[in-house]
């Protein structure tokens, strides 16, 4: 493990936060949904 909590931040504002698992399996914030987004497909 890298990390306790994962910090989301959009123009100098958290705009959401949690465990990576509740991060990054399932965002609740359209800002973070749509960045994971772009980033998975620059990944491929």
């Amino acid at each position: 493990d890298v990390a306790d909590r994962v910090l989301f931040m959009d123009e100098g504002m958290i705009v959401e936060q949690g465990s990576p698992e509740e991060v990054f399996a399932g965002p609740r914030e359209e800002r973070t949904r749509q960045f994971l987004a772009r980033y998975q497909k620059a990944q491929l």
